[in-house]
């Protein structure tokens, strides 16, 4: 069985990352699921949104990715996050999802391990300072 992944970011960002995903893996779309939080929206609406799209399966594992920690989705992650079997990591980046969806039949300790190196491992300098 794979586990879920759930990015909640701020618009356009989780739509955005989880296209570039299903570009290299088409067949994960069942298992990546995307929620954009807009601008102004409350954080009732944004939890009560979530909860619904994580209720088609609860059986699943999920690891929900968010981008900025303390914002609206990050908050709204966390609460989702405590009532769920799943774990939560913030700073999401594409090398941090690619090495996610890559590995998603992995157990969720593991695949969280892996999205904490994966994004770790994809911010990198490529020149050389002077």
């Amino acid at each position: 069985m794979s586990t879920r992944i759930l990015i909640i970011a701020h618009a356009p960002l989780a739509s955005a990352l989880r296209d570039c995903a299903l570009h290299v893996f088409p067949e994960c779309a069942e298992e990546v699921v995307a929620i954009d939080v807009p601008p102004q929206e409350a954080p009732e609406v944004t939890f009560d949104h979530a909860l619904q799209r994580l209720q088609n399966d609860a059986l699943l594992q999920t690891l929900v990715l968010t981008d900025v920690m303390g914002a609206t989705p990050a908050n709204v992650a966390q609460r989702l996050v405590n009532s769920q079997d799943a774990k939560l990591v913030a700073g999401v980046n594409l090398p941090m999802l690619l090495r996610t969806v890559c590995y998603r039949h992995e157990n969720l300790e593991d695949l969280t391990r892996r999205a904490l190196d994966g994004g770790t491992q994809g911010v990198i300098q490529l020149t050389r300072s002077s």
